[in-house]
């Protein structure tokens, strides 16, 4: 098998790296690094275009950050190896962010509110630290915690739902932030949006709950619920953060949909 290998050299190269490559007829990619690399591939090949021709995605999980595969491995590395050498590969969706200003892929989950204020200050400030500057980042935004409504509806929903929140999570994966099992019930091959809220919980609450998402039972506590959905319509006049494979992006959200089986991954 024959590899071309160009390196990124910063933040978003990898997204002009994948463009050019498929405007050159590439239809296979390796992600050498954690989420946020394949994140890039992906927005590279897809964000912007028509129809696109089926690619396959393989993964080096050697990043900060690799969640995504948790749902169909342990082993990290050695099984992404061993997809690779024997060409094995599988279906899995996509969620579409549509926002003012264009669009967003996403492979694993986006969220707002609790989980997006985390991530944006522990890339901000606490990236460099890994796992640890993950949880400095989860106890800065428990002081700071504030719960807020984002309003939407999803599929045929009459009524826009105001409620405030903790978050809310939108998840095409199980896992987020490496090993928090945010949305138990995810399945990247079901053609449909897991949708994680959380309602407005107190500090002290937040803090005795915290383990509870890092093995999925905060799902059963009385202020949160999910749902299996296709579509997401936003009521926003504001930019908001959204936490989008582990990196944040500031964007005012308009319409979150579910595109089946729309990439290969090597696992």
């Amino acid at each position: 098998m024959k590899i071309d290998v160009i390196a990124s050299t910063g933040q978003g190269h990898a997204v002009q790296l994948a463009r050019e490559a498929y405007d050159q007829g590439y239809r296979r990619f390796l992600a050498v690094g954690g989420d946020g690399t394949a994140h890039e591939i992906l927005n590279g090949v897809f964000a912007g275009r028509g129809p696109v021709q089926r690619i396959a995605l393989g993964f080096l999980p050697l990043g900060t950050g690799n969640s995504f595969l948790r749902d169909f491995s342990k082993d990290g590395a050695e099984a992404s190896l061993n997809a690779l050498i024997e060409n094995r590969k599988r279906a899995v969706d996509l969620i579409r962010l549509t926002h003012t200003a264009g669009e967003i892929y996403s492979f694993n989950l986006l969220s707002v509110g609790f989980t997006a204020d985390v991530a944006a200050l522990t890339n901000r400030m606490f990236k460099p630290f890994g796992h640890l500057g993950y949880l400095l980042g989860v106890f800065v935004r428990v002081m700071q915690l504030r719960r807020r409504s984002f309003a939407l509806r999803c599929d045929d929903d009459q009524e826009w739902d105001e409620r405030r929140s903790l978050f809310l999570t939108f998840n095409n994966s199980k896992y987020t932030g490496g090993s928090m099992l945010i949305a138990p019930h995810a399945d990247s091959t079901d053609g449909l949006i897991e949708f994680v809220r959380w309602g407005p919980i107190g500090r002290l609450g937040l803090l005795r709950n915290l383990p509870r998402l890092y093995d999925g039972t905060h799902i059963t506590h009385p202020l949160a619920s999910r749902r299996a959905v296709r579509h997401v319509e936003f009521s926003s006049t504001t930019p908001v953060d959204v936490m989008i494979d582990g990196e944040v992006a500031t964007v005012e959200c308009r319409s979150l949909d579910i595109l089946p089986a729309a990439v290969e991954i090597y696992i």
